[in-house]
């Protein structure tokens, strides 16, 4: 038999106090109806010794206000927005606000009833990680007056807020790493070809070949996951002329990658040099650690929060449209030739 949850009657009856007196004490108000230290005492311990947790929902229709914060990212399976969603979350609680954290699984509709569901739930603002380039059901949400923050992939041709990581320049220099060590036969593996971050590092990773005058290169794939990595390192090792290094535009293509490699007894980086985008503790675990351009996934979360919480108390701020830098981490699994 499920036992009944204690409400504030059930601590009025212990006490021998009003329902209203009561009340007023749990909800902060004991000073406003100048209600005595001795009574306040009585309820808050008759409160604690029957294990009572207030009604937030009920508290919530009374004010109009949630406390709560959504969060959509496209796979919580990848690490990175596992990682994204663990800094937003612990941000938001530092505000007194909770998250609601839901996954698109790379599918846009999915996407539209995450966000439907959690309009229906009163949130107060929304933190998205973009898995499409449709942005129609999340700018008429913004345009109504719902604080929206784009992080990682956002839309280049909208006003709304993001922060992101330079992913152009991420790509530019790790791909000029592999050049400045003598690879010049490259390949690249791409994510999810029509988001921005794919299409600005595959931007980056082409203009840093041309611009060294390498005009053959490869740049496969189409999703961020490991068997993308993998199957498309299967067929670049069945080419005549294989590539001497490979540049994985994310750290799961990465995984599947090294997969790949391993199962053909190709070593990191003695005979392919391997760098990636994104870093993750474990590159620094494997028998080869993995180089890498990191973004700073800390500082994009806490910029997001800012802007939300800006947006949410309608401070006015300079800007609301954010790219910062990445950085390279060079480790053990890029090798330089002749």
């Amino acid at each position: 038999m499920t036992k009944q949850k204690v409400n504030i009657t059930d601590i009025a009856d212990k006490t021998g106090l009003s329902v209203t007196t009561v009340s007023r004490v749990l909800s902060g108000k004991a000073e406003k109806y100048r209600i005595g230290e001795k009574s306040q005492k009585k309820i808050r311990e008759a409160a604690k010794e029957l294990n009572y947790i207030p009604n937030h929902f009920a508290a919530n229709l009374r004010s109009g206000r949630s406390e709560t914060i959504a969060l959509i990212v496209p796979s919580l399976n990848n690490p990175f927005f596992a990682g994204i969603a663990s800094e937003i979350n612990a941000e938001v609680r530092k505000f007194g606000y909770i998250t609601i954290i839901g996954d698109s699984d790379e599918n846009l509709e999915i996407e539209k009833t995450e966000l439907q569901q959690m309009m229906a739930r009163n949130i107060e603002g929304l933190v998205i990680v973009p898995c499409g380039n449709q942005s129609d059901h999340i700018k008429s949400l913004y345009d109504q007056g719902l604080p929206i923050v784009c992080i990682d992939r956002y839309f280049e041709d909208l006003d709304m807020p993001y922060v992101s990581t330079d992913n152009y320049d991420g790509a530019f220099s790790a791909t000029k790493h592999l050049i400045e060590n003598g690879h010049k036969t490259i390949a690249c593996i791409q994510g999810v070809e029509e988001s921005t971050p794919n299409r600005l590092r595959v931007k980056g990773f082409i203009d840093a070949m041309q611009e060294s005058g390498l005009n053959s290169f490869n740049v496969v794939g189409d999703d961020f996951t490991i068997q993308n990595g993998y199957l498309e390192t299967k067929l670049l090792l069945q080419q005549r002329e294989k590539p001497t290094a490979i540049f994985t535009l994310s750290n799961m293509i990465a995984l599947g990658c090294m997969n790949a490699l391993l199962e053909e007894n190709v070593r990191i980086p003695d005979e392919i040099s391997l760098i990636t985008f994104d870093d993750h503790p474990y590159l620094d675990y494997l028998s080869t650690p993995l180089s890498c351009i990191a973004q700073p996934v800390s500082s994009i979360s806490k910029i997001a929060i800012k802007l939300l919480l800006s947006k949410l108390n309608n401070k006015d701020i300079k800007t609301d449209q954010i790219l910062l830098k990445p950085s390279m981490k060079l480790k053990k699994s890029v090798k330089r030739i002749n």
